[in-house]
């Protein structure tokens, strides 16, 4: 069956082995791509009644038919498991490069059973498979291992990256998962079922190829997909402005969220967040994922101030959402700052910012003080503060361990379910 290596390996991190197996070509057709195998093998294995965070939940992480080929848009792979944040099934997607780099390494998909005892990372190298300890990796952030693997492994071919950070490490319930700095699984929480595993990396790096039943089909799908997308509006759009481009459409539309969704217009502050802002003045270059012509990464500096950051990732429209209008406020540096330490630590910037931006809300009705949330004033209209919330999550330090939780289980643990705590907030308005 074209598009599928064939392969699939099974890691139990209890005992430290490997199992490999295949599927029928009838789960193949039925469960189309990673989405559809993780759910499929989540609950055919019907462990959904799990402890998220205990050693039944499974992890799997999944590639589709045409990941790893040069039809646009294959990069993407999705992770899933029970999630840690809803207590239901978690999924979460991803592109970037770790798709095809698993594909060459001879398997579509990883299946990860028990907990480690000591942190390790699972590396596939040359056609090698192992468990390595990763206690020297523990407590690294996010872009500093990427730098530390590559050391590690050396060689001329680079190795493809997907980790979790500190906050993965502290079980952050909405905990991410990265690869290779810039592309993350960010929903539900898959990154603290990472570390709840002990598994600090998956590391990828072969030589394989994606069998093709039909070159000649696959050369010319390619071929009219490509022109296609250069013949898009909302492709040229993607590669001018990224995602971002969005905030003026959404305003439009009222569909941005403003001060916790306490407003739905603000014309000003997103012009101020929008695309062609972030373009225009902190914007180095675009990137691109794995075998994709539009390039919509943000590739950013803020060369100088309060909130400077060096080239590195920028943040996608969902951020500028998050750590932006959220807030209410329109420092776009800022955004780009708290994007970075988000992306260090590990946590998945549209819930760590709109838990964030709630706890600014209880703050400002007065449901909230000082006293709670260890001296810090959560104030509207500034990101200094959620920067610092940032910080404290990620370390679940003080405040910061509530905030880890998610708004939902802060409410209930500050005694007031959200429902009574969303109406009591509405009655102060």
């Amino acid at each position: 069956m074209g598009g599928y290596v064939g392969r699939y390996l099974e890691v139990d991190l209890t005992e430290g082995a490997f199992t490999e197996f295949t599927l029928p070509e009838e789960v193949l057709r039925k469960y189309l791509g990673g989405s559809g195998l993780c759910a499929h093998l989540f609950f055919e294995r019907g462990k959904w009644n799990a402890d998220p965070l205990g050693p039944d939940n499974d992890l799997f992480v999944m590639t589709g038919p045409i990941s790893g080929t040069l039809i646009p848009g294959s990069s993407r792979f999705a992770i899933g498991a029970r999630s840690p944040l809803t207590g239901i099934w978690g999924e979460g997607s991803c592109g970037g490069n770790f798709a095809p780099a698993l594909k060459r390494c001879g398997y579509d998909g990883l299946v990860f059973t028990g907990q480690s005892p000591k942190p390790v990372s699972l590396v596939m190298d040359g056609g090698t498979v192992e468990l390595r300890d990763a206690a020297d990796l523990w407590g690294v952030d996010n872009y500093d291992i990427v730098d530390k693997v590559k050391e590690m492994l050396g060689g001329k071919k680079r190795p493809s990256v997907l980790s979790i950070g500190p906050a993965g490490e502290n079980l952050v319930r909405y905990a991410n998962v990265t690869n290779n700095k810039h592309d993350f699984v960010g929903r539900t929480g898959m990154g603290a079922v990472m570390g709840s595993k002990k598994l600090k990396a998956i590391i990828c790096r072969g030589d394989g190829a994606v069998p093709i039943a039909d070159p000649d089909a696959y050369k010319a799908l390619c071929k009219e997909f490509v022109a296609k997308i250069a013949d898009a509006v909302p492709a040229q759009s993607l590669q001018e402005m990224g995602t971002d481009a969005g905030m003026d459409l959404g305003m439009l539309l009222g569909d941005i969220p403003i001060r916790n969704w306490r407003r739905g217009e603000d014309y000003e502050l997103s012009g101020a967040l929008g695309g062609p802002t972030l373009s225009e003045t902190y914007l180095k270059r675009g990137a691109a994922c794995y075998a994709c012509p539009i390039a919509c990464r943000r590739v950013v500096e803020v060369p100088e101030g309060p909130y400077k950051t060096e080239v590195g990732p920028g943040p996608e429209f969902e951020t500028c959402c998050a750590f932006g209008t959220m807030l209410d406020h329109d420092d776009l540096a800022g955004v780009i700052k708290s994007n970075e330490w988000c992306n260090r630590y590990g946590m998945d910037t549209i819930t760590c910012g709109c838990t964030i931006a709630w706890a600014y809300d209880c703050f400002e009705e007065g449901i909230l003080t000082a006293d709670d949330t260890d001296g810090i004033e959560l104030r509207f209209g500034s990101v200094d503060p959620a920067i610092a919330m940032v910080h404290k999550i990620a370390r679940r330090d003080g405040f910061g361990d509530l905030l880890a939780e998610g708004s939902r289980e802060a409410a209930r643990r500050l005694g007031r379910g959200s429902e009574e705590l969303t109406a009591e907030i509405k009655g102060l308005e």
